[in-house]
C-alpha cells in the first residue's frame, strides 16, 4: 500500500470518528430571529423623535412654572416668549441682530481654525513645534476670552475687530489642543505607512494624520464652537455695537435696560435654537460624512 492512499484511509477515518460529527440543531423552537419593528419601537429608536419630545417636555415645565409664578416681569411664559420671538422675527430686528452676530463668529471661528492649522501643522513636523505649541496653550488656554476685552477695546477700538479677536483666542487653543491629541493616538503603523510612502511635511499631515484622528479634531471644532459663540454672546453684551449694528447679546442687553424680560427670553431662545441647529444639523452631518462612513466611531 502506497503512503498517499495509506495517508487518505487515516483522513477517512478521523472523519468519521464521532468527536468530529456536528450534529444538526433543531430551530424550530427558537422563534423568529428576525422581525419588523412597530410603529412605536420605530419612533422610540428615532434619535430626532426622543430629542424633540425632551424639548417638548421642558417647554410644558416651562410654562407650567411661570404660569405657577404668575411674575411676568420676573419669569415669563413660553407662550408669551415665543410670541416675542415670532414678533420681532417677522419685524426683521432679530433677523439682523443674529446676521451681525453671524458675521463676526464666522470672521473669528475661521480666523482661529486656520491658526490652530498653522500651529498643531508645526508642532507634529518639528519638536520644537510642539514644545512652542505645549508652552502657548498651557499659558492662554486658561485665560478667559472675556478677560481680553480691555486689551481688545484698546488695541482694535469698539467695533467688530475686537470681537474676532476674542472669538480668535476661545477657539485657537481649544482647537490646537484636541487637533494635537488626534495626532498623536495616531497608530505607528500608520506613521510608518506615510513614511514609506515618501509623504512628510504638509501632505503627511493630511493624507495620514488628519483622516487618522478626525475624531478627536471634530471633538475640537464642536468645542471651539461652543467657546465662540459663549464667548461673542458674552462680548456684545459689554460692547456689542459693531458698524452701527448691535448684534444678539446687545439685543438681550437692551432688553434688560428696558426691563423687557420677554424680549430676554426671547433672545436667549435664540442663541438656544442656533446652537441646537449647529450641533444637530452642521456637525451631525459632518460626523455621518467622516467619523460613521468611515467606521470610526465606537
Amino acid at each position: 500500500m502506497s503512503m498517499a492512499t495509506l495517508g487518505r484511509n487515516e483522513g477517512t477515518a478521523l472523519a468519521r470518528r464521532p468527536e468530529f460529527e456536528i450534529e444538526p440543531i433543531d430551530a424550530s423552537g427558537i422563534g423568529e430571529v428576525a422581525r419588523p419593528l412597530s410603529a412605536m419601537e420605530r419612533i422610540v429608536n428615532n434619535d430626532a423623535v426622543r430629542k424633540v419630545a425632551i424639548l417638548i417636555a421642558l417647554a410644558i415645565v416651562w410654562e407650567l412654572y411661570a404660569r405657577w409664578l404668575n411674575n411676568p416681569l420676573l419669569f415669563p411664559s413660553f407662550a408669551e416668549t415665543v410670541a416675542t420671538f415670532v414678533g420681532d422675527l417677522s419685524s426683521g430686528t432679530l433677523i439682523d441682530r443674529v446676521a451681525t452676530s453671524m458675521r463676526s463668529l464666522i470672521y473669528g471661528y475661521g480666523t482661529g481654525l486656520a491658526l490652530a492649522a498653522v500651529l498643531t501643522t508645526v508642532a507634529v513636523s518639528t519638536r520644537f513645534g510642539t514644545d512652542i505649541l505645549n508652552t502657548l496653550t498651557a499659558m492662554f488656554n486658561p485665560l478667559p476670552a472675556i478677560a481680553l476685552l480691555p486689551l481688545a477695546l484698546i488695541w482694535f477700538g469698539l467695533g467688530i475687530g475686537s470681537l474676532i479677536f476674542v472669538i480668535v483666542h476661545s477657539v485657537l487653543w481649544a482647537v490646537s489642543l484636541n487637533t494635537l491629541t488626534g495626532f498623536r493616538a495616531v497608530p505607528e503603523v500608520l506613521r510608518m505607512s506615510g513614511r514609506n510612502y515618501g509623504l512628510k511635511g504638509l501632505r503627511y499631515v493630511i493624507h495620514i494624520l488628519i483622516p487618522a484622528g478626525f475624531p478627536a479634531i471634530l471633538a475640537g471644532l464642536k468645542i471651539g464652537w461652543a467657546f465662540a459663540w459663549r464667548t461673542l454672546i458674552a462680548a456684545e453684551l459689554v460692547f456689542g455695537v459693531s458698524s452701527r449694528s448691535g448684534g444678539l447679546g446687545w439685543y438681550i442687553f437692551e432688553a434688560r435696560s428696558e426691563l423687557d424680560t420677554a424680549r430676554v427670553f426671547s433672545g436667549l431662545l435664540a442663541v438656544i435654537l442656533i446652537g441646537l441647529f449647529v450641533e444637530s444639523v452642521i456637525f451631525r452631518a459632518i460626523e455621518k460624512r467622516t467619523v460613521q462612513r468611515w467606521g470610526m466611531q465606537h
